[in-house]
């Protein structure tokens, strides 16, 4: 079976490697917001109508991977409007779209839309409470993608990072070359996820919903196993720099006030992405090892 996959948010980390993974089998179109902008109506309904064209004239099966998402989470506290603009008004006319064109639809969302109080990993059914706009606004947009009739999934993931953009290891790595000692925060536990890793499980999730075989669940985890604090994460990235770890030391969430809470603990268990029979993650260590090897 042969997809033609369409990716908004095309130009981020996610998107970009969803892109990189094109194959024979698997034409993956990822336009930038510039290209496709989810707040505009008719760019929405005309990608998703190009897209079951592209797929009716070659013969493959449509599918939508919405990357897309306004993930500035500290801006957003003051910009609630606009991220709710991108991360839920533009999801609900997307799966509106998909609906109607009977287009399956794969949704990333976040680990932010809980409220990080608890101490073991959040399965799928577990109750929300978001504690940023950011995570309001991607909560509201899982609502509405599964509210929206179109046959569609909800992929919660966490702690992203890639080969492009701004995120944790590339800030580590810069601040490495920097600073002497580093304070980071060490009483915020999650599980950070390689962009590539990502990527490779939603095309295998958009294989099986374009073959009619999509898991029963519609809201499923996906992360590289495992857990660590902001704080180990840092140390095994300088480990990986060939930096001293001893030169990352631990703060508090108190001693480093941000404009929008962080969710304390907000590990997401594997267990619906096992239970549908898709491939397991790996462990973060090996991801994140492979992604420093990929640079050798």
């Amino acid at each position: 079976m042969r997809l033609t996959v369409l990716v908004p948010g095309g130009s981020g980390q996610l998107g970009r490697d969803l892109a990189a993974l094109a194959s024979p089998s698997v034409e993956v179109v990822a336009p930038g917001s510039a290209e496709l902008d989810l707040t505009q109506t008719g760019q929405v309904l005309a990608s998703v109508g190009a897209l079951a064209e592209r797929a009716r004239e070659s013969g493959s099966v449509p599918v939508v991977v919405n990357a897309a998402a306004y993930t500035a989470v500290d801006a957003a506290e003051t910009d609630e409007e606009r991220a709710f603009a991108v991360n839920a008004d533009g999801p609900r006319v997307l799966a509106a779209a998909c609906a109607s064109r009977r287009v399956p639809l794969i949704h990333v969302s976040t680990d932010y839309v809980f409220p990080g109080d608890g101490s073991a990993p959040y399965e799928p059914s577990d109750e929300l409470g978001p504690r940023s706009a950011y995570g309001r606004t991607k909560a509201a947009g899982e609502d509405a993608v599964l509210g929206s009739g179109a046959s569609s999934w909800v992929v919660r993931t966490g702690w992203l990072y890639g080969k492009t953009g701004t995120n944790f290891v590339k800030t580590m790595a810069r601040l490495e070359s920097t600073h002497d000692v580093l304070s980071v925060v060490d009483d915020q536990v999650g599980g950070p996820t390689w962009t590539a890793d990502l990527a490779a499980g939603l095309l295998e999730l958009a294989s099986r919903a374009a073959a009619g075989d999509g898991p029963e669940r519609r809201i499923l985890h996906c992360t590289n196993a495992g857990a660590v604090s902001w704080c180990g994460f840092a140390k095994a990235i300088f480990g990986h720099l060939g930096a001293d770890p001893a030169r990352v030391k631990p703060c508090t969430t108190a001693e480093f006030p941000r404009p929008a809470a962080r969710p304390a603990y907000s590990v997401l268990s594997p267990a619906s992405w096992r239970e549908a029979w898709l491939t397991p993650m790996r462990p973060w260590e090996e991801a994140l090892a492979a992604y420093f090897a990929a640079d050798r």
